[in-house]
């Protein structure tokens, strides 16, 4: 049975989760993390159920205890390793392979107990991937139901696909992105109440459903990203994001393809640091001059510090992109495209450099690098910037009065 609130009284908050949030060490998870973690702040109880994937895998042992007894987290392991046969099925039948695949009897049943043995006044569900396991919390709990949508996830695919050049492959990812947009329109309408990480994520759902929308950006918390001010940051471009993601190894490969061969014979000496999970092949026994491929780093904090300019050159996907916000958090000039950008409210010039061609990359870099001042002024108002609109304190404190209207 659903537990009775008051405006002042705790509320009880399920989190269902498409990966763990913890380890918090990519976008999806530390977005979540952070929610977990600002909600837990808030006084209110909250109870974590994930699942543990071979895309993101971790001992669920190494998970520190102060954290397990404050989530109360359980995961349940799902395979979502692309099966050819039902990669081709899928060509027939009509349904989102990007959604069956989260699909999990185990973990159903896992969810079943879970809503069984406690009450809750919210269940949010984390990317629109998990949604099918609404019917699951329908029949066993009265909560209100949030989507979080961290993307519109369609529209990363629609954007994958057009720059896409092999045509089996474009063919395939039209279908895919297809297919998700279908299954995407029809389910949303299922939810309470849908909470985008941007305004502009935000007016799509508005125009496509009639339940409440409200956009929370990511939020930081500002007392953990600093700059370091003791040690002048090196003046070299970096690149830090997970490369399983598709739109950051498009754009990391079109950066090499189209901007640094030029800007690197104009400046002998600037270096490129590409840090990540999951680099691929083609980037570990890549062979170019002064790139720098780092991989995973322990503390992406201290690597984002070490460095003055941050490039994003994204031109698929959508929602907001969490390296970009701790980058500017800590104080560094990022350039990126009007796509990577979506979701911040940037002045152009200002706290941010927006390039959208290889041409204009080329001027910004050059620019930057020609004129260190202007880098450091560029990078001090990005940091302002992030103190007013992405303060995860006042975000979580929107996100309550939002769940409350909700239920």
């Amino acid at each position: 049975m659903k537990s009775i609130t008051q405006n002042n009284s705790r509320l009880n908050v399920l989190f269902i989760c498409n990966k763990s949030p913890w380890p918090p060490r990519e976008g999806g998870p530390i977005a979540m993390n952070n929610l977990i973690e600002g909600v837990l702040k808030h006084g209110h109880n909250v109870k974590v159920l994930a699942i543990n994937t071979n895309k993101y895998n971790f001992d669920p042992e190494e998970i520190p205890e102060d954290y397990k007894n404050r989530t109360n987290i359980e995961l349940v392991y799902i395979d979502l390793s692309i099966k050819p046969m039902d990669a081709f099925i899928n060509l027939f039948n009509g349904k989102s392979y990007h959604v069956q695949r989260f699909i999990s009897e185990k973990f159903r049943a896992k969810l079943t107990e879970v809503l069984t043995e406690q009450s809750f006044d919210i269940v949010q569900i984390e990317t629109l991937f998990m949604s099918p396991y609404i019917d699951t919390i329908r029949k066993f709990s009265n909560a209100s139901i949030i989507l979080r949508a961290h993307n519109i996830e369609h529209i990363i695919w629609k954007r994958v696909a057009s720059i896409t050049k092999n045509p089996i492959k474009k063919l395939y990812l039209k279908h895919l992105a297809s297919t998700l947009e279908k299954y995407e329109k029809k389910v949303l309408e299922e939810y309470d109440g849908i909470v985008p990480i941007s305004s502009k994520d935000a007016s799509y759902f508005e125009t496509e459903c009639s339940i409440p929308v409200l956009p929370i950006s990511f939020g930081v918390d500002t007392a953990k990203l600093i700059p370091d001010k003791i040690e002048k940051s090196d003046l070299a471009l970096f690149h830090i994001g997970a490369m399983n993601w598709i739109p950051n190894e498009e754009g990391i490969r079109w950066f090499l393809e189209n901007v640094w061969n030029k800007i690197s014979n104009e400046f002998n000496d600037l270096k490129l640091y590409l840090a990540g999970r999951e680099m691929p092949g083609w980037l570990t026994t890549i062979n170019q001059k002064n790139v720098i491929v780092v991989g995973e780093v322990p503390d992406a904090y201290k690597f984002i510090n070490s460095k003055a300019i941050s490039i994003a050159p994204l031109f698929s996907g959508s929602g907001i992109r969490i390296k970009i916000i701790e980058s500017m958090a800590l104080g560094k000039t990022v350039i990126s495209t009007k796509i990577g950008a979506e979701g911040i409210n940037y002045t152009n010039g200002k706290n941010i450099m927006i390039a959208n061609n290889a041409e204009s990359f080329v001027n910004a870099i050059r620019e930057l690098i020609s004129d260190r001042h202007k880098c450091d002024t560029i990078g001090n108002n990005a940091r302002k910037l992030i103190l007013k609109d992405h303060d995860n304190d006042k975000l979580v404190s929107d996100l309550i009065v939002f769940y409350r209207e909700v239920i």
